[in-house]
């Protein structure tokens, strides 16, 4: 049967425009089940706080749940691969944290790519961290503590949660610029214990982890690493204030495998956003000494190639290897 031109064309464009409907209908649908949020971190993780504040938000705005996977283990590798490896069809997201931007150096023979293989979705925010002493250390200021330091070189222990974690390589890089001889002791769990019991001295470790135990006195703050002082702790004066150009804060933010659908990747960015600038949620995340901090996929993109660049160099400048 031989159809009319008129009936010909009409077909043609709607068999056109199946493509970009279709596309449109993935996004206006998403989710209609479950999305896993993979966490590389243990439960209770500074990472995995952040990860559960969101992901209760988007549950109740995107009427699905969200759920946190905690998939620890090889400096967050192991959570990282698997995002990596999945489907990429946004029902598997990362929780992306300081590790991304550290792992790239620090692992030579990495199975995958961070910035190739992870799309970015959208950033949470920044998290400050403070350098903290056990009560014994007699300095009370970043300039006491120095000349305490340079006057015992060797002699002080500085804890991190393993090597080439953000609390090492923030600690790395205070030891180079304010010039200054710690003993790294690395530690598979937490290495807050010790740093109360003083077998530790110094730390610089995330405030949501220690602000309690700051406000109650069982551990001395001296400052807060990142350029501008924190909500958290807001008399804490910055690093930068006594060593010039010290700076380093925690990016968080959420990431897809690679060739999910931009339009998801779009309307999740948008709902996080949403999230992000709600009144609560920015008082909780400032109770944590975090800065919410909303960006394009594009801009967060800029950011993780950015801190890579700053993290790497600080890796090869002080031999940093993985355990």
């Amino acid at each position: 049967m031989k159809l009319p031109r008129r009936k010909v064309l009409h077909l043609a464009a709607g068999a056109a425009a199946l493509p970009a409907a279709s596309r449109f209908a993935r996004a206006d649908t998403y989710p209609s089940r479950p999305v896993h949020l993979i966490v590389g971190f243990p439960a209770s993780n500074a990472s995995d706080i952040i990860a559960r504040l969101m992901a209760q938000s988007l549950s109740d705005r995107l009427g699905q749940q969200f759920v946190v996977e905690n998939r620890p283990g090889a400096g967050s590798n192991i959570g990282t691969e698997m995002v990596v490896r999945a489907a990429p069809d946004g029902y598997t997201l990362l929780l992306v944290a300081p590790s991304a931007v550290i792992n790239a150096t620090l692992y030579p023979n990495l199975n995958y790519n961070f910035i190739r293989d992870v799309a970015p979705v959208g950033n949470i925010g920044s998290s400050s961290f403070v350098m903290m002493v056990n009560p014994s250390v007699p300095a009370k200021t970043v300039p006491e503590f120095i000349a305490y330091a340079k006057a015992n070189p060797g002699k002080i222990n500085m804890a991190s949660a393993g090597n080439g974690t953000a609390t090492h390589v923030f600690g790395e890089l205070f030891k180079i610029m304010a010039d200054v001889d710690l003993v790294h002791v690395p530690y598979r769990g937490s290495f807050l214990p010790d740093l109360l019991g003083g077998q530790v001295q110094v730390a610089f470790g995330p405030i949501a982890q220690s602000v309690e135990l700051i406000r109650t006195g069982k551990l001395r703050a001296l400052a807060v690493t990142t350029a501008s002082r924190s909500a958290a702790l807001p008399d804490l004066p910055t690093i930068g204030e006594f060593v010039s150009g010290y700076e380093a804060s925690a990016l968080y933010g959420v990431g897809a495998p690679e060739n999910t659908p931009t339009e998801i990747i779009g309307r999740l960015n948008e709902e996080l956003n949403v999230v992000l600038a709600d009144p609560k949620i920015k008082e909780r995340l400032a109770d944590l000494g975090f800065v919410p901090m909303p960006m394009t996929p594009a801009e967060f993109g800029k950011l993780i190639a950015d801190e890579t660049e700053k993290w790497g160099k600080v890796v090869r400048a002080a031999n940093i290897k993985p355990e």
